[in-house]
């Protein structure tokens, strides 16, 4: 299978989701198919896969790849938040659901997209690109205040006024990912532009969130996700910074505490050091994964770093 997105984590995620022969399973953030092609292989004969992602582009790989399964692979242009009516109006019932944040690498490598200001491209950043604002939609409207609280909001960026003031006073000259890097730039105090972060690292991240309403879809998908999953049904999600894997992790201690689910993983799982030196990319993946209903004790252990919460 072509490689359209390299998939983080993919051996834990596939023994925490645990796929059984016949299982019907939910990948929310499909991308090119990774997960959902070990799923397939490991819930075979008969097993199914529900996959959606909102990113055309996404979708035709995954169609691509997913091809030799046939009917067992059901792939569809939805956002993952609404899962409870994809479910209800299919009748369906999961025995394993999986999200993977964030955005994939094939839209950071593709400079056209606007997510990286590895490359000048036009200052986009949708993952649906069929509507919505853009990244440049969202500077050009919003007041000074308002991008600085979506700064700190959505990138925990600490020269967040600065930036804001610099962006909002030239918002009328940014056109392009690199525009918008280098008042980022020339924004920073001059003593921390070299750092291990680049300045302008957490101003996109921040308007990605925003545009696409990442963390608005995670809540909701989190949400209701249990309601659709049976007895003995694990969710697993894979997320990138604090901010997601804060809702994540609350979420999971929430529905622990309530009854009725087993927190899977009581400390983070990260990648390997085998895996960060393939995929440099996945340094920062967090994996939390729960259960509903009883289930039996499984140690996990061997193949990952563990990390406190």
């Amino acid at each position: 299978m072509t490689r359209f997105h390299t998939p983080v984590l993919l051996k834990e995620v596939i023994e925490f989701l645990a796929p059984k022969e016949g299982g019907v399973y939910f990948d929310g953030t499909l991308g090119g198919g990774g997960y959902a092609e070990k799923i397939l292989e490991a819930s075979g004969p008969d097993g199914v896969l529900f996959g959606v992602d909102v990113d055309n582009d996404a979708l035709v790989a995954a169609k691509k790849g997913l091809e030799k399964f046939g009917e067992r692979a059901v792939i569809e242009k939805a956002n993952y938040a609404d899962v409870l009516n994809f479910a209800d109006k299919r009748s369906l019932k999961f025995d394993g659901m999986v999200g993977d944040l964030g955005v994939s690498s094939h839209q950071l490598d593709l400079g056209a997209r606007g997510f990286s200001f590895n490359s000048d491209a036009p200052l986009d950043m949708r993952m649906d690109k069929s509507g919505g604002e853009t990244a440049i939609d969202v500077i050009r409207s919003c007041s000074c205040g308002e991008l600085e609280e979506i700064f700190v909001k959505y990138g925990e960026e600490k020269f967040a006024r600065r930036i804001a003031e610099n962006v909002f006073e030239k918002k009328e000259n940014i056109r392009t990912t690199l525009d918008l890097e280098k008042i980022c730039w020339s924004a920073y105090p001059s003593k921390l532009r070299h750092g291990r972060i680049h300045p302008a690292t957490r101003v996109f991240q921040a308007l990605r969130i925003a545009v696409n309403g990442e963390l608005d879809n995670l809540e909701k998908f989190i949400g209701d996700a249990p309601g659709v999953l049976r007895s003995g049904g694990r969710l697993v999600i894979v997320s990138y910074h604090s901010l997601e894997d804060r809702i994540v992790k609350l979420a999971f201690k929430g529905l622990a505490m309530g009854g009725g689910f087993k927190l899977l993983t009581k400390k983070i799982v990260g990648p390997s050091d085998d895996e960060i030196a393939a995929n440099p990319r996945a340094r920062s993946a967090k994996l939390r994964a729960i259960s509903k209903g009883v289930v039996k004790n499984v140690l996990f252990g061997g193949w990952s770093k563990m990390s406190r919460c």
